[in-house]
């Protein structure tokens, strides 16, 4: 559905995207998680045809989006920082929407209200952030859009209505198929709504893959040996720390070959933990530089 194909794009000689690629597939819920300045919310506004590309292309439905108002009514965007016209209230921005979106469901729209306790009638300014965010989101599913982009879209919502939202959003890709591309630094809240996860940093996709696929190739291994015998090479380790005889490793590769390999140095005692969509993001980009560095003060 979303086809992003070697997409550069630079500001003032930065180059915010350097020959990136994505695929997320039609009616999947594709996670876009990465470091702050990885690009993301750039290649976002690529998607969503604010941007245009200067190597590169974008497509939706096999269609190029920039300057495109054919692939572009079937979109709906939610940025992190919302906007609303200043005067307008909710139900002023419902009438707009349904104005220039033809797909725009006023049944859905009243079927939502239920799950937002929202006054339709009050000024959006006079809204918290959350509040606006709830709003947004009320609006954007009621377009019934084909594609649903959204950045950070539950950031200042408290748990109830974090939980509320990625219901609605789930139930609307089991019903209608809708294709769901999200960022977000919530990896937590990620890990139990994708299907599928883009790592970026630094502007290029590091890996892409279905989420139960990444999950089961990349392992954590507790295990204590008997002296001190070398792991096998051909072990290919991320990461690598010891408390007096356990080992704790980060380790690529699919579980039973990791145990297989470890079995010949015949430990005492060995364990294999799955890996959070967190730890993952953590490991991948310790090899780009990307950790937690211990500072003295």
């Amino acid at each position: 559905m979303i086809e992003v194909r070697n997409v550069s794009k630079s500001f003032d000689g930065f180059k915010a995207l350097n020959q990136l690629s994505i695929n997320v597939p039609t009616g999947a819920i594709y996670g876009l998680v990465g470091p702050n300045g990885a690009g993301k919310s750039t290649i976002i506004r690529h998607i969503t045809g604010i941007y245009r590309q200067d190597e590169g292309e974008v497509l939706v439905n096999g269609e190029k989006v920039y300057e495109n108002p054919n692939v572009k009514k079937d979109i709906a965007y939610i940025p992190d920082d919302v906007f609303f016209y200043t005067q307008s209230t909710i139900k002023d921005m419902m009438k707009f929407y349904k104005g220039v979106c033809p797909s725009f469901s006023v049944e859905r729209y009243e079927k939502l209200r239920k799950a937002f306790d929202l006054n339709e009638n009050g000024k959006m300014r006079s809204l918290s952030k959350g509040m606006q965010k709830q709003a947004a989101f009320w609006l954007m599913v009621s377009m019934c859009p084909k594609v649903l982009v959204l950045d950070e879209p539950v950031d200042g919502l408290d748990p109830v209505m974090r939980r509320q939202v990625w219901s609605i959003l789930m139930a609307d890709v089991a019903e209608n198929g809708t294709t769901v591309l999200v960022s977000s630094h919530n990896l937590r809240e990620l890990e139990d709504v994708c299907d599928h996860v883009g790592i970026m940093n630094k502007g290029k996709l590091l890996l892409e893959r279905n989420l139960s696929d990444l999950q089961d190739n990349i392992s954590k291994v507790q295990l204590a040996l008997p002296d001190e015998r070398a792991l096998p090479k051909e072990l290919k380790v991320l990461h690598h720390s010891s408390t007096g005889r356990l080992q704790t490793i980060i380790i690529r590769g699919k579980a039973e070959e990791i145990t297989n390999q470890l079995a010949a140095c015949e430990p005492l005692f060995m364990d294999v933990i799955p890996l959070s969509l967190e730890e993952i993001f953590i490991y991948e980009l310790g090899g780009e530089n990307y950790e937690v560095k211990d500072i003295i003060l």
